[in-house]
């Protein structure tokens, strides 16, 4: 069973339930174990180069859910390492979208580049110890040499003498060399069958300016050296990172083995979260934004965590999504539907009740004294009576859907058409069709009805049978104006990344639905973000945050009434 606990965000989540990553855990922390006695202590290093997304909170929900099951410690550190795309934006943004999980890294907040100072007298002390060397090898070269599985790689800088790698890679540091002149290598084992071992790159120049460090430096590790350090300098003791690391496990063992760390961190990897109907590349994200396709990194459309956010998610919804896919070595595509149904149960306990009016035509109860209105009793949410009721206004002229009326029935069509059956007004009175009004065009502009007055509430005192629906409306005399957004997948291809794929062409050109002159009831005049409510019979809407403001009520559809996920 999943354990219920009151997180940081204050509301009830789950807390991670036991998986492979936790019997490593138990046996290291047992005893005789590598960590006995020891307090679990973890890392999310995500790198500062973009927003982050639906497959980061997967990482996030196991680097900081490892560490409270423990009762242990888990840092956030910003990978900055390479100075190409990062940018002061990102950080903050991703500080913003873990919080907004509802998780907290205390003081334990760092950056990598912090670092490089000891990770520059690390490389030297390797250098020091024959167990590094410049090479000069050019990319063509490089890959020339690389050597395949039955083959030796090769470097004719091997052999280097060890004052003469100390005085070159000193001047690399110092500035004097292009970009892509030098090299600092591990010197490892050029036979072996894992490639990441064939004396790896472990430092380049890279004569660009750090949005950190400035110009300080001019030669940056790389990332299978620098990581291991930095856990290692942090006390972590288990490094969780995503399946594709694991070939490169033996370069984080040996760097650990080879250089003075402090700590002995354990490597331990998991599968990535892969969901159809998306992309979840950074650089394709960005793509996406640079180019305009999208309306920036917080478009409802994207799987980034400001996006979702945007779209209405929450955060319940996204770790009990991350909780019930599991951890496991094997990777898998989980159904975008799914998420959804996370969102859907959330939204179906909290969300507010209202009614609105997506594609009005107006309707008059041409019965009903014009002078009058009265108001109706309903309750915010049927399932929280601590959410109290509100009034609802009726009156002579109101609003419903256009859907809700036909001149013509058609087979089965139990709403409005003349002559038609009983109706019931959600929460209101029995109404009756008896004519409509067009247009020029042939445009249905107004919808004529009767309404019983022995029916308020919605049931007929007689106890007659009512065949009809049951239809929402709003009261024309109290409505606000809205504009809405229906919001369906970004991409029409379930595997947009798929083979030889373009994934541009992959976009559905139906990801937006922009709806102006949409009426809602009073009571969400005055709505603010993040607010979600259901919207009945339409599905589950939240607030904009960045566009709706007071006098334009912006809303964006967060999912459907409907669930499609079948377990």
């Amino acid at each position: 069973m999943t354990e219920e606990r009151k997180s940081t965000a204050g509301e009830d989540t789950p807390v991670m339930t036991q998986n492979f990553i936790h019997d490593f855990i138990d046996e290291d922390l047992g005893q005789g174990g590598q960590f006995q006695g020891m307090t679990v202590h973890t890392r999310f290093p995500p790198e500062p180069n973009g927003y982050l997304h639906i497959g980061h909170a997967k990482a996030i929900f196991i680097d900081f859910g490892t560490a409270e099951k423990y009762g242990g410690l888990c840092n956030l550190r910003m990978d900055d390492t390479n100075p190409t795309k990062e940018d002061v934006e990102y950080v903050e943004a991703i500080q913003e979208d873990i919080h907004w999980l509802g998780y907290d890294w205390g003081d334990r907040f760092y950056y990598a580049s912090d670092y490089f100072e000891k990770m520059y007298e690390y490389a030297v002390e390797l250098i020091k110890k024959g167990l590094a060397y410049v090479c000069e090898l050019t990319p063509e070269e490089f890959r020339e040499y690389r050597g395949d599985v039955k083959t030796p790689a090769r470097s004719p800088w091997r052999d280097r003498p060890v004052e003469e790698s100390l005085d070159l890679f000193a001047r690399m540091r110092a500035g004097e060399f292009p970009n892509g002149k030098y090299t600092l290598r591990a010197k490892i084992d050029l036979a072996s069958g894992n490639f990441n071992m064939r004396d790896p790159v472990i430092y380049r120049i890279n004569h660009m300016r750090h949005h950190r460090q400035g110009d300080k430096w001019c030669i940056y590790p790389m990332y299978d050296f620098a990581h291991p350090i930095e856990d290692a300098l942090e006390g972590i003791t288990h490094s969780l990172c995503s399946l594709e690391f694991e070939d490169h496990r033996p370069l984080y063992d040996w760097v650990i083995a080879n250089c003075p760390v402090p700590a002995k961190p354990r490597q331990i990897e998991f599968a990535r979260l892969g969901i159809n109907y998306t992309v979840m590349s950074k650089r394709k994200l960005r793509q996406l934004v640079e180019e305009g396709r999208v309306s920036g990194w917080d478009d409802p459309r994207m799987p980034t965590l400001c996006g979702l956010r945007r779209r209405g998610y929450t955060p319940r919804s996204i770790r009990n999504f991350s909780e019930r896919n599991g951890v496991s070595k094997a990777a898998s595509t989980v159904e975008f539907a799914f998420l959804e149904h996370c969102l859907r149960e959330d939204l179906n306990d909290v969300a507010q009740r209202r009614m609105a009016v997506l594609r009005p035509v107006k309707l008059v109860i041409t019965n009903y004294p014009a002078d009058k209105t009265e108001t109706f009793v309903v309750e915010n949410n049927p399932n929280r009576p601590e959410d109290g009721t509100r009034e609802v206004t009726f009156s002579r002229e109101l609003y419903v859907e256009a859907e809700d009326f036909l001149p013509e029935p058609v087979p089965k069509y139990k709403r409005l058409y003349p002559n038609g059956p009983e109706c019931r007004l959600k929460g209101a009175y029995l109404i009756k069709c008896v004519g409509y009004e067009t247009d020029e065009a042939g445009n249905i502009t107004e919808i004529a009805a009767e309404y019983d007055p022995d029916s308020r509430g919605g049931d007929p005192a007689d106890g007659r049978k009512v065949k009809g629906a049951t239809i929402h409306w709003v009261d024309a005399a109290t409505a606000a104006d809205a504009e809405i957004r229906l919001y369906d997948n970004l991409f029409s291809d379930a595997d947009p990344d798929a083979g030889d794929k373009n994934f541009l062409d992959c976009l559905n050109p139906n990801s937006l639905e922009v709806l102006t002159g949409a009426k809602v009831e009073r009571s969400l005049a005055d709505a603010a973000a993040p607010a979600s409510f259901q919207f009945l019979r339409q599905g589950y809407f939240c607030v904009d945050n960045r566009d709706s403001k007071p006098g334009h009520l912006v809303f964006n559809r967060s999912v459907s009434l409907k669930d499609s996920f079948k377990f």
